[in-house]
């Protein structure tokens, strides 16, 4: 069966509220691990968490306590967990770190999570935007010889510094998430389970679910994705019909995760609504979302699969976001960059959300997931 993608879908069901129409993309019924909606929760205190919980447990089924401030107060950490799982709803928990020493609470804490709330606890949300803070503020790698020195110092330093975190997580035998804008396929190779790509900031959302699940598919992990700001200020996220627009697409996709981030720092803002960076406009599309994945549900209507990938040379890691933006942090975009950019964005408007980017890296077969490849420097009509 012929249908269009979700994400065009979504622009007719917005507009003029069609069910479905015939046409483009191929669909594979394949939803065997579950689909999960939810936001972000960043402000510190047990009774802000319970009123957003009230506000969208109807229409999400995952909170993510993405709170640094709760992640070190055990007691006002697992007053947030027992409500959100008494709203029925999984939860995950940011950490910067798995502390051994300063809150020697956590390991005990990781060590009964699963027997305390089962499968709703659904893994740990370690450290943030390890790519995008490499790219813009020299994180991880301060100086390198050259790209693939670049990308062995990352993965390395990136790891190093995670050690003992992921230690904790991995003997447990608990799921590795961050969220990211740019440098997926290294986060992956740095040993994250799965990775969400940030939408918003008025970057290509095409491009980015690209990157995103091609560094996934070829890997063979799984991926969700996270509405990020568009703006530095009020009213931060996009429009609810522009947010709508990207958590169609992520989920026609086949993210596993959709997420709405949810935090301001501006404490002045907080006085003023009570939900975060959330407004109305927001929580109705967030309901039409999940009305929509009730109704359209992927065992029945699947999704989008990768069926075409663009390969990038190996250990490129240009952000990606302009074709200005630098590679690794380290160096302004280099001659490739031009041809790059050319023909990514032939092939993002020839196939769409059937396009996978990869990285030519010799550990990962992934020619023979893909009916065709194109590298980097062919000439692509």
């Amino acid at each position: 069966m012929k249908l269009r993608g979700l994400f065009l879908l979504a622009i007719l069901t917005i507009s003029a509220g069609l069910p479905y129409i015939c046409g483009y993309y191929t669909w594979h019924t394949t939803n065997k691990e579950g689909f999960f909606f939810g936001v972000t929760f960043g402000e510190n205190t047990a009774e802000e968490a319970k009123i957003l919980i009230d506000k969208v447990k109807g229409y999400t089924n995952l909170f993510v306590i993405d709170s640094w401030n709760i992640s070190t107060n055990e007691m006002v950490l697992n007053e947030v967990c027992n409500y959100a799982v008494k709203a029925d709803l999984k939860f995950m928990v940011y950490f910067d770190y798995i502390s051994r020493i300063i809150y020697p609470w956590h390991q005990e804490w990781l060590d009964t999570a699963k027997e305390r709330w089962g499968d709703k606890f659904l893994g740990v949300y370690l450290k943030d935007e390890p790519g995008g803070r490499q790219i813009d503020l020299k994180q991880w790698v301060a100086n390198a010889s050259d790209y693939s020195d670049a990308a062995n110092r990352f993965v390395a330093n990136l790891t190093s510094a995670s050690r003992n975190s992921t230690q904790d997580l991995r003997s447990r035998g608990i799921p590795m998430f961050t969220a990211d804008y740019a440098l997926y396929w290294f986060d992956y190779t740095a040993g994250y389970d799965e990775v969400f790509v940030e939408l918003g900031w008025n970057h290509s959302t095409t491009q980015h679910l690209s990157l995103a699940r091609g560094a996934a598919n070829a890997q063979g992990k799984e991926w969700g994705a996270i509405i990020a700001w568009t703006y530095r200020e009020p009213p931060y996220l996009a429009s609810g019909p522009k947010i709508l627009q990207d958590m169609l697409a992520a989920y026609s996709a086949g993210a596993k995760y959709v997420i709405v981030f949810n935090y301001f720092d501006n404490a002045e803002s907080s006085k003023t609504n009570p939900y975060g960076t959330l407004t109305q406009e927001h929580f109705a599309a967030m309901e039409r979302f999940w009305n929509y994945i009730q109704a359209y549900p992927r065992e029945i209507y699947g999704k989008v699969d990768g069926q075409v990938a663009f390969v990038l040379p190996k250990d490129y890691g240009w952000g990606m976001r302009t074709l200005e933006d630098n590679i690794w942090g380290l160096w302004s975009a280099d001659e490739k960059a031009p041809l790059i950019w050319e023909n990514m964005n032939k092939l993002i408007t020839k196939y769409g959300l059937k396009l996978d980017i990869v990285y030519d890296d010799a550990r990962f077969n992934f020619a023979e997931k893909y009916s065709q490849v194109y590298f980097w420097n062919e000439t692509i009509n």
